[in-house]
C-alpha cells in the first residue's frame, strides 16, 4: 500500500511556494520556479528530506498531463486564424530550422548527444507559464498578448508533434504518422459526436442541472476526455502528453458557452490542475533534478548559459516576423517571452533519458537553462514592454498627439 509521508512534504511545498510569494508581492517570480527550487533543496541532491515514491510518482504523471491539458484549453481557436495563424506557423518553422542548426553546431562541438532531440526541445515554449504572466500584466487580450499566445500555442503543439514523430511509436516515422492520423481521426469523431449531442435539449438540461452539484458533471466529462485520450495515445505507442494536449484543445473547441450557462467551468478545471496535480509535478521535477550531475563538472555548468542562449536564439529570431504589427521593443519583448520554456524541457529530457538519448548532465543543464528562462525572460520581456511606449488602454503603440497650440 502506498505511503503518504513524501506526498505530504510535496503538498506542503505546493502550498507554501505561492503563499510565500503572496506575502512578498514585490518578489515577482513565477510560483513554478519556487516549487522546482524547493524540490531540488528538499530532494536527494541537497537535504534528502523527500523522495519520489509510488504515490508521488503517479500524481506527478497526472500533473504533467494536466500541464499540457490546460495548455490546450488555453488555445483560442477563434483568434488562431488568418494572418495570426500564418505568422505563428511561419514562426515555428523558422524556430525549428534555427534550433536544428544550433543543435547541430553543439553536436559538432561534442556538447550534445542527440541534436534532433535538442532541436525539438529548443523550439518549445511554455504557454502554461506565460498565460498567467500575461494575465497579471493586463496584456492577455491586447494585440501583443494575442500574438504571443498564438505563436506559443503553435510552438507547444508543434514541439509535441515533433517529439512524438521522431521519438515515439514502435515503428518508423511512417507508422508513427499513421498512428497520429488515427488519433486525429478519433479526435474529430469524438468532437462531432459531442457537438451532435449538444443539440439535444434533454442532454443540455441535464448538464446544467448537474454541473454545480456534487456530480460536477462537466468537470467529470473533461476528465473523461483527459484520461481517455491519454490512454489511447499510450495504447498507440504515442506520447501521453500529446493525448492530454488534444483533450484540452477539444474542450476549448467544444466549450463555447455562448449563453453563459456554466461560466465557472474552466475555473473548476484550473482548480483541479493548479490546485493539486500540477504543483506536485513541478515539485517532483525538482526532487528528481540531478544537481550532482550539473555541478560535478564545470563544463556541464557552463552548458546552462549555452542552452539559455540557444533557447533565446531559437525562439527569439521568429519574433522578427511580427515586425509589421509590433514596434521594435515589442518585438524584443515577444522574443524574450517566447523563449520561456520549462515543462516541455522536463518532459522531453525525461523521455530522452528513458530512451538513452541524453545523459544526466545534459538533462540537468537543459532543465537548468529552463529554470533561468522562467526566472529571467518573462520579467525582462514585461520590463522592455513597459518602456516601449505601449499603451495599456488602447492595446497598441502610443502615438504622439498633435499640439493644440494655435487652434
Amino acid at each position: 500500500m502506498p505511503e503518504f509521508g513524501d506526498l505530504l512534504v510535496v503538498a506542503a511545498v505546493a502550498f507554501a511556494a505561492p503563499f510565500a510569494l503572496g506575502l512578498a508581492p514585490w518578489l515577482r517570480i513565477p510560483s513554478v520556479l519556487l516549487e522546482i527550487v524547493a524540490g531540488i533543496v528538499l530532494g536527494p541532491s541537497v537535504l534528502g528530506v523527500v523522495e519520489v515514491d509510488e504515490a508521488v510518482d503517479v500524481i506527478a504523471i497526472v500533473g504533467l498531463g494536466f500541464v499540457l491539458f490546460l495548455a490546450g484549453l488555453e488555445i483560442e481557436f477563434d483568434k488562431l486564424r488568418g494572418s495570426a495563424l500564418r505568422v505563428a506557423l511561419s514562426g515555428f518553422a523558422v524556430s525549428f530550422v534555427v534550433a536544428l542548426v544550433v543543435a547541430l553546431g553543439l553536436s559538432a562541438g561534442g556538447l550534445v548527444e542527440t541534436p534532433l532531440l535538442v532541436a525539438v526541445i529548443l523550439c518549445s515554449t511554455s504557454l502554461g507559464i506565460l498565460i498567467p504572466v500575461l494575465k497579471d500584466a493586463g496584456e492577455i487580450d491586447k494585440p501583443f498578448g494575442q500574438l504571443v499566445i498564438a505563436a506559443c500555442s503553435i510552438a507547444d503543439f508543434g514541439a509535441i508533434i515533433l517529439l512524438t514523430l521522431f521519438f515515439s511509436g514502435e515503428g518508423g516515422i511512417g507508422s508513427t504518422i499513421f498512428l497520429l492520423v488515427a488519433l486525429g481521426a478519433l479526435a474529430v469523431a469524438v468532437y462531432l459526436a459531442v457537438r451532435g449531442a449538444e443539440h439535444s435539449m434533454r442532454i443540455s438540461d441535464t448538464l446544467v442541472k448537474l454541473q454545480d452539484t456534487t456530480a460536477q458533471i462537466r468537470v467529470r466529462a473533461a476528465v473523461l476526455l483527459f484520461v481517455g485520450f491519454a490512454a489511447v495515445a499510450e495504447s498507440l505507442g504515442l506520447e501521453v502528453i500529446l493525448g492530454t494536449f488534444i483533450a484540452g484543445a477539444m474542450v476549448s473547441l467544444l466549450d463555447r458557452d455562448e449563453l453563459m450557462t456554466h461560466p465557472a467551468f474552466r475555473l473548476k478545471l484550473e482548480a483541479v490542475g493548479f490546485g493539486f496535480f500540477i504543483p506536485v509535478f513541478f515539485v517532483t521535477s525538482g526532487v528528481r533534478f540531478d544537481a550532482d550531475a550539473l555541478f560535478a563538472d564545470s563544463s556541464t555548468l557552463l552548458m546552462v548559459p549555452v542552452f539559455l542562449a540557444a533557447l533565446l536564439l531559437a525562439r527569439g529570431v521568429p519574433a522578427l516576423l511580427y515586425r509589421r504589427v509590433l514596434e521594435p521593443r515589442q518585438l524584443a519583448a515577444a522574443g524574450l517571452m517566447q523563449a520561456t520554456s520549462l515543462p516541455f524541457i522536463v518532459a522531453a529530457t525525461a523521455i530522452g533519458a528513458e530512451l538513452g538519448l541524453i545523459d544526466a548532465a545534459e538533462s540537468a543543464a537543459l532543465i537548468g537553462a529552463g529554470l533561468v528562462s522562467v526566472l529571467v525572460f518573462p520579467v525582462t520581456g514585461l520590463a522592455v514592454l513597459r518602456t516601449s511606449g505601449y499603451s495599456r488602454s488602447s492595446g497598441g503603440p502610443v502615438r504622439p498627439r498633435p499640439s493644440s497650440a494655435g487652434t
